[in-house]
């Protein structure tokens, strides 16, 4: 699911220090959770848009029934 790939990315964009002072890691787990965030919401978008041209082009071939079966995933 995305969600797990946006923790993941966002585990790798922002890497927080076990030895880092508490303040500063407070601060960078809040950073990295909106940047989970930020990703997430991309990628759903990204998702919903693929499924939108795959919808279209499924259509164009002449499957009406399956091209809007993959727009309601």
């Amino acid at each position: 699911p995305p969600e797990f790939w946006a923790r993941r990315a966002a585990e790798r964009i922002v890497q927080i220090a076990d030895s880092a002072p508490p303040v500063i890691r407070d601060q960078a787990r809040a950073f990295q959770s909106h940047v989970e965030q930020v990703i997430l919401d991309h990628m759903k978008r990204a998702i919903t848009c693929d499924r939108t041209t795959v919808g279209h082009m499924v259509e164009e071939a002449g499957h009406q029934k399956l091209a809007e079966l993959l727009r309601r995933l």
